[in-house]
């Protein structure tokens, strides 16, 4: 008997997403699964469109917006699946999704993470997601974000980590690591999750036949100083959590200027001080990230590093990332 997954999506004011993402899920080949929908406190009649048109959904109903960590985590608690899997609400679900991520797992007990190839909505031919990457200087990014599908990728391969918006986890390991850190609110959770989870031995691999079409801050801020803020602490929380000894002594230079050099682009090239603002938020909960750290980094199982990619030049990594925001313009697509 196959086991149960639980699909979470966590909604807040995305009404209009609702109607092709709920009706993509509910035709998923895959069996048994349940859909959970977290609301965070929408005002747009998310709920009750919810519950007229999708009865077999079950609501979670927050009186505010929890956001995307913790949103996540108070489905989780009640989720009966052996599989959890995290999906946005601004995406579509090929009908065999679920079946392929549950398909790469079951391959080995140590695989506790699969993400799935996810394009974006409006340009189907180029990739949104396909995982994870992480380098050296602590720069997480998504991977292949902004190529072109070229198919050359058949079959499914290991990576660093899954991105939440559409990602299996298993629920042993989620036992074992812990739920997603509710301090970072959203943005880099994923990451996190992720290198705790590398950190006790766990695999990660990505599936090429689990497609999700992606829309990318739908219902968020895409470029708005609050997710350029939130980017900035969580980054900073991230490798103090997790960028093991004495390896980041070593690497600290590196990752300071990367930084640095981030951060002052966007203050001087973009006009844009939230980047900033967020490096310096971020001491505001050091104590406690570091209590963290000492608990992750005592409990660490692996201390090797082949899921790194390459560090790249800062030209080279602005033009990727130029590359991939060519693509986004809050909702709408050039």
């Amino acid at each position: 008997m196959n086991r149960k997954a639980s699909i979470i999506v966590v909604n807040w004011n995305g009404k209009r997403y609702l109607e092709e993402c709920l009706s993509a899920l509910l035709t998923q080949t895959y069996s048994p699964y349940e859909i959970i929908l977290v609301d965070n406190g929408s005002r747009d009649g998310s709920v009750d469109f919810v519950a007229e048109r999708f009865p077999e959904v079950k609501i979670i109903e927050n009186s505010e917006n929890l956001g995307f960590a913790a949103g996540n985590n108070v489905a989780i608690r009640v989720a009966r699946g052996d599989y959890i899997v995290t999906l946005n609400n601004d995406t579509r679900a090929e009908p065999n999704w679920l079946e392929e991520l549950v398909k790469v797992v079951e391959t080995d007990p140590k695989i506790g993470m699969c993400a799935s190839k996810m394009l974006f909505y409006y340009h189907t031919g180029v990739l949104n997601s396909t995982g994870i990457n992480l380098d050296v200087a602590g720069i997480a990014w998504d991977r292949r974000g902004g190529e072109r599908d070229d198919g050359l990728e058949r079959e499914p391969l290991e990576i660093f980590g899954p991105c939440a918006g559409a990602a299996l986890y298993r629920r042993e390991m989620l036992d074992e690591v812990g739920l997603f850190d509710e301090d970072f609110f959203c943005y880099h959770e994923d990451v996190d999750l992720a290198w705790r989870a590398r950190s006790r031995g766990w695999r990660c691999m990505y599936n090429p036949r689990a497609v999700v079409y992606h829309v990318h801050s739908g219902t968020g801020m895409e470029g708005s100083a609050f997710k350029n803020r939130l980017l900035g602490r969580n980054k900073i929380w991230t490798m103090v959590k997790n960028y093991p000894s004495p390896q980041i002594f070593l690497s600290l230079p590196l990752i300071t200027f990367y930084d640095l050099a981030s951060a002052f682009y966007s203050l001087f090239k973009r006009q844009d001080a939230s980047p900033l603002r967020g490096r310096l938020a971020s001491l505001g909960l050091l104590s406690e990230m570091l209590r963290k750290r000492r608990e992750i980094q005592r409990e660490r199982t692996s201390s090797e590093f082949p899921w790194f990619s390459p560090l790249v030049d800062p030209v080279t990594m602005l033009k990727r990332y130029e590359r991939f925001q060519s693509f986004i313009t809050r909702g709408r697509y050039v």
